[in-house]
């Protein structure tokens, strides 16, 4: 079986969860012996890892016939343009807006260079919906010199890759559903992204949700066929032990840490108020806010007025080897998510023998037991979680030897088992199908 997969990042050059998902996975599915993937990502850099996949980048894509391609491809896609810049996985999140305009509105948006090749930035900017259009483009060349039996796209991103792909090639489409607009946005939906996501769910054979919570939101919000959806848990990688022993925190106090993108979906203030409530009963304690986002100002601010500023950290955005060492350093993580569709962070945690606390409005926590759940709105029941943790040793103990047991079992080898169960599952009803018409 080949697998034609679109991302939009790869390691080493990731700045969020998405490509650490699309990561563990292909590595995963690189161990079913039948199995070889193409993974494509809009820009190559030429260092990635490429012992357990051919990687493409579209960046490196030589258009044949443009002029035939490009009103052909004019015919079926919109282009939105972004009024103001669009970070879904990367920091800072901005608020957005969008507007409709016809693909070809602006030449630069299909400008090519002397040797027929589009130029993308892979990043997550102001031009960010004209980079998910053009790598649309060129995908439906790349689904025409690769032979594939399924296609496989991860996130909104990636969805118009994906059923460009699927138009020229006639292969069976699953779509990944790692996140929805309901889940960023709070409830307060971006319509053009909710129709590029409708889009990609309408159009998918398949679809593969990260968690039950996940699942729901695609059926009832987007109207798909619960048959349809599928939900197969996100994992961890396995990080040594040596590694974890590495480093040391330079206080003595115990350090509290919440990391991630410091914006509405992730409940940051609830995590200041809940440290106030801790603080009142022990001075033993500092909190840590690593990450960034669009209320960064507004938690040093709020710290600030509970007149705890004095024990609370903001380190800015962290990726690779500076989250490890982050955890490293914490007595307690917590996770005060009002909507997370899974969520690595917390299973990375307790792998690095951190007591972990997450919200109940999380997928993670359809299959944690050794972690403590609370409501993300319940300030009082998060301020004596973390009380209780960083008071008495024995409970700070069971939840680190449970839940590292716990996590050590979660790998990506079981879930790409999972995604290749959901592969076959696609193509046997994608030729019945075709037989049957």
């Amino acid at each position: 079986m080949r697998v034609l997969m679109f991302g939009w990042e790869f390691p080493p050059h990731i700045s969020g969860g998405l490509g650490t998902a699309c990561y563990g996975l292909t590595k995963g599915l690189s161990k079913v012996e039948d199995l070889d993937i193409v993974f494509v990502v809009p820009k190559a850099y030429g260092d990635e890892d490429q012992s357990k996949m051919q990687l493409v980048g579209a960046n490196g894509v030589t258009i044949n016939q443009v002029q035939t391609h490009v009103e052909k491809f004019k015919s079926k896609h919109t282009y939105l343009e972004v009024d103001s810049q669009l970070v879904p996985y990367n920091d800072p999140d901005e608020y957005y807006t969008f507007s409709s305009r016809d693909v070809y509105g602006k030449n630069k948006f299909f400008k090519v260079d002397k040797e027929g090749k589009l130029e993308f930035s892979g990043k997550y900017g102001a031009n960010l919906i004209e980079e998910i259009y053009k790598y649309a483009y060129v995908a439906s060349t790349i689904s025409m010199d690769h032979d594939h039996d399924v296609i496989h796209a991860h996130d909104w991103l990636c969805y118009p890759a994906g059923i460009a792909a699927k138009e020229v090639s006639g292969k069976p489409l699953v779509i990944h559903v790692h996140a929805t607009d309901f889940d960023r946005s709070g409830g307060s939906v971006n319509p053009k992204v909710f129709e590029i996501e409708k889009m990609g769910m309408d159009a998918a054979d398949k679809i593969i949700a990260v968690s039950n919570l996940t699942r729901n939101i695609v059926i009832e919000k987007y109207g798909q066929d619960p048959d349809k959806v599928v939900t197969v848990y996100n994992a961890v990688e396995p990080v040594s032990f040596e590694e974890k022993q590495a480093i040391k925190k330079g206080v003595k106090e115990k350090v509290v840490t919440f990391l991630g993108r410091i914006t509405m979906q992730k409940g940051p203030e609830y995590f200041v108020e809940a440290a106030y409530q801790v603080l009142k009963r022990t001075s033993n304690v500092r909190f840590v806010m690593a990450g960034s986002g669009d209320m960064l100002e507004k938690m040093v601010t709020r710290a600030a007025q509970l007149g705890i500023a004095d024990k609370f950290h903001f380190t800015g955005f962290l990726k690779g080897d500076d989250v490890f060492n982050m955890l490293k350093m914490s007595d307690v993580y917590v996770m005060p998510s009002v909507s997370e569709p899974f969520g690595i962070s917390p299973l990375e945690a307790m792998q690095s023998n951190v007591p972990t606390i997450i919200s109940k409005q999380s997928g993670v926590s359809e299959i944690l037991t050794h972690a403590i759940k609370v409501d993300y709105w319940d300030i009082d029941a998060m301020a004596d979680a973390i009380y209780g943790i960083i008071r008495y040793d024995s409970l700070s103990n069971e939840f680190k030897e449970k839940g590292k047991e716990e996590v050590d079992s979660l790998k990506w080898a079981n879930a790409a088992l999972n995604v290749y169960d959901v592969y076959n599952s696609t193509i046997e009803s994608f030729v019945e199908q075709t037989n049957q018409n």
